[in-house]
């Protein structure tokens, strides 16, 4: 399955909603050129910094259709789908329609599965599409290493995406994967919150991709960072964890959901009125947003010095 292999900075943006609760198109549209036009790599729409547990079906189409017609072949789109196999199949027919380049295929809801049943669940899902698939190891999709070869193999599957963060399992799945007979356009991905900060850890194991929310809402500073890594800037890239990603981190583990609700915020106080969360995640409390925007600023100085 031909997809073009992503390289720099993903870009994961937020939903922008209006007054009146709905999704705001032209705002996401907004949001997405911006980021396409800063440098981002691909265009993640729909996905978690984008409130996919909070969006409908249809909600995720529309949005996936203005990712399409926003980015206009200037880099790949992928949308997420995932939870209850008839929800899935459903999602996938209307990313489909909508155009997107694939698919980031979010784990089955609430249950623990077996090994064979994710494998199944991943089957039943490149079955229905032509779309290629990155999977996303998540909360209750924890894969073995031999699974993973196993779902890596499908021939729908171009990706893994890690959210679990054992650099101990991830190494042993890498490793499984290489394994495989032309596994060499395989692409795996740091998913963590904040990838910025295990980076280099999963450079070590051969996981080269990150997800970047703090492009969504700074891509000056998540672009520098990547910029000081290819370089091996190692001072800036000290200074970035130090002073700006770990005062983020300590920030987004004050309250739980704050790994979407400060990204949606900093979009907002970067200029685009984005609106709030919807239930059952929080904005940010009026100190919290006193805080994040000081870091913001902090980060802008950094990279500029």
């Amino acid at each position: 399955m031909k997809f073009p292999k992503l390289k720099g900075v993903q870009f994961f943006p937020v939903t922008p909603f209006g007054t009146d609760g709905a999704l705001a198109g032209e705002l996401l549209a907004q949001h997405i050129d911006s980021g396409v036009r800063a440098g981002a790599g691909g265009v993640f729409v729909a996905c978690g910094t984008g409130e996919f547990h909070a969006l409908s079906p249809e909600e995720i189409e529309r949005a996936t259709r203005v990712a399409v017609e926003t980015t206009a072949g200037r880099v790949p789109v992928l949308s997420a789908a995932g939870g209850p196999v008839p929800t899935v199949l459903d999602q996938v027919a209307r990313i489909e329609r909508a155009g997107a380049d694939g698919i980031l295929l979010l784990p089955p809801y609430l249950v623990t599965a077996p090994q064979e049943g994710l494998l199944r669940y991943v089957e039943t899902v490149t079955a229905a599409t032509t779309l290629p698939v990155v999977f996303y190891q998540r909360g209750t999709a924890r894969l073995t290493a031999p699974t993973a070869a196993a779902i890596a193999a499908l021939p729908g599957v171009i990706g893994l995406k890690d959210g679990i963060g054992d650099i101990e399992l991830m190494h042993r799945i890498v490793r499984a994967v290489r394994a495989l007979p032309d596994s060499g356009d395989f692409q795996f991905f740091n998913g963590l919150p904040t990838a910025e900060m295990t980076v280099p850890a999963y450079q070590g194991i051969g996981v080269e991709l990150y997800s970047s929310a703090v492009f969504a809402f700074a891509p000056e500073i998540a672009l520098a960072f990547h910029q000081a890594l290819a370089q091996d800037d190692q001072t800036l890239v000290a200074t970035l964890l130090t002073e700006f990603y770990a005062p983020l981190v300590e920030l987004r583990d004050a309250v739980p959901g704050y790994a979407v609700s400060l990204v949606k915020a900093g979009v907002r106080i970067r200029g685009l009125d984005v609106g709030g969360v919807r239930p059952p995640l929080l904005d940010p409390t009026p100190e919290h947003l006193a805080r994040l925007t000081q870091l913001i600023d902090h980060g802008l100085e950094a990279v500029k010095a």
